[in-house]
């Protein structure tokens, strides 16, 4: 895999965690958010603002169109400066892509150790953003950069969606299947980067998922019978799961058996190798949880891994999930696979 020079320092020894893993654990972001003291405001045109946790804002023009903006940052998850450029673009899109809407431009969030990288470090990561902004058709058009402590980099992205396809977090209905764009466990191979335990192959397959455009959301939101649309990312599948639920005021139910692992990632997790945000996410909501009896700790990690740049889920009527798995296969999306349901039931996940 790539690595750096020696005289140059490793882009993740620079920092305390690295990509979605970095989010703050999400009791702890509801408390933050519950303690703020600004007044509710309230815009109609507002059509998703913080409500349900949903992926971006999205604010009406008119009748046909409306605004999707959201922001995605982090330290690095990888030591290869075009790599991490390219994850964090990819990530920060993604967003984008899970409100059913199409990115128009996108604007650089840069912070540096300004005299402890190299400058050609530093444009590297930059070229890697704006390669995928040029992947996803769209210009890198200007941004903001500070001289930080730790590396930091990720994108502002601007899209636009018709409210009427607009597909939230919220709207899943009981009995919708819920499909899974791509394979869990970026966390984890992460982790074992970290310690220097995975192989150039185990890299290769952790870019190319996390590097993937989430692209196949802009045209699930014209299928009627899509109901709901999340990326799963840094909260890990149980966390994004449960927005899921709460949002429709239903239970989820996921099937262990049925989900998709990038190579490497079970054997890892069976060592005991994963990463601190995996433990923050079930200290979070593991109440909100149903695990059976015999789930182990591994299984447990790989629920509660944080994704970085991970894939669309997707809430759609049952007769549609050959609809929506033959459309992601068209994009290229080889382990889009079916892994659960939503039904009536006390809002939680229950893992079977």
């Amino acid at each position: 895999m790539p690595s750096p020079s020696s005289l140059t320092p490793r882009l993740t020894s620079l920092s305390h965690g690295g990509g979605c893993g970095c989010k703050i654990a999400p009791g702890v972001l509801s408390d933050l958010l519950a303690r703020s003291s600004l007044p509710p405001q309230f815009f109609p045109d507002l059509l998703v603002g913080t409500e349900t946790a949903d992926d971006a804002a999205v604010y009406r023009i008119n009748a046909r169109q409306a605004i999707v903006a959201t922001t995605d940052f982090f330290m690095p998850i990888v030591d290869d400066p075009y790599d991490f450029g390219r994850i964090a673009a990819t990530n920060a899109l993604s967003d984008i892509y899970a409100m059913g809407g199409q990115p128009l431009l996108a604007l650089a969030i840069v912070g540096m150790p300004i005299n402890v990288l190299p400058h050609d470090v530093i444009a590297r990561i930059l070229a890697g953003g704006e390669s995928v902004c040029r992947e996803a058709g769209i210009p890198l058009a200007g941004g903001h950069s500070i001289d930080s402590v730790e590396p930091i980099y990720g994108l502002v992205g601007i899209g636009i969606v018709d409210p009427a396809r607009l597909k939230r977090n919220s709207g899943a209905q009981a009995g919708d299947v819920l499909i899974l764009g791509k394979p869990l466990g970026v966390g984890i191979l992460s982790a074992a980067l970290k310690k220097d335990l995975l192989d150039a192959a185990g890299y290769a397959a952790m870019v190319a998922a996390t590097t993937q455009l989430n692209r196949p959301g802009t045209e699930l939101a014209q299928l009627d019978a899509v109901h709901a649309l999340t990326d799963v990312t840094g909260f890990g599948l149980l966390g994004h799961t449960l927005e899921l639920a709460r949002g429709a005021g239903l239970a989820a139910r996921i099937d262990s058996a049925h989900l998709r692992l990038l190579p490497g990632v079970r054997a890892f997790a069976e060592q005991g190798i994963a990463t601190g945000a995996s433990g923050r996410n079930w200290a979070s909501y593991g109440a909100s949880v149903r695990l059976p009896a015999d789930c182990d700790a591994a299984t447990q990690a790989i629920l509660t891994d944080p994704q970085t740049s991970g894939g669309l889920m997707v809430a759609c009527a049952p007769e549609a999930a050959a609809q929506v798995l033959a459309l992601f296969a068209r994009h290229g999306f080889a382990d889009a696979a079916p892994i659960g349901h939503m039904q009536a039931g006390p809002t939680q996940v229950a893992v079977v």
